[in-house]
């Protein structure tokens, strides 16, 4: 997996811990909350039984991209992919 994947993994991830980014960003996390925002509502309407795991996540959000929000979409095209 690349480095802009594991990003945007960690990113979509930390959007769907629902925590405060602070302990989110302590375990390595990245992502704007911005970012996190943007994706969030994607992942869980779209890949609900992929929580939990970051590439399956990316996976499922990037073999859903006609389906994203332009903000995820914004995200996924920031980050070159």
């Amino acid at each position: 997996m690349s480095r802009k994947s594991v990003v945007l993994a960690a990113l979509v991830l930390t959007a769907l811990s629902g925590l405060s980014t602070t302990p989110a960003l302590a375990q390595g996390h990245m992502g704007t909350p911005q970012e996190q925002n943007a994706c969030s509502r994607d992942a869980s309407r779209l890949c609900r039984k992929e929580l939990g795991n970051d590439g399956a996540v990316q996976s499922c959000l990037q073999a859903n991209r006609a389906k994203l929000s332009k903000a995820c979409s914004k995200v996924f095209a920031s980050h070159g992919m």
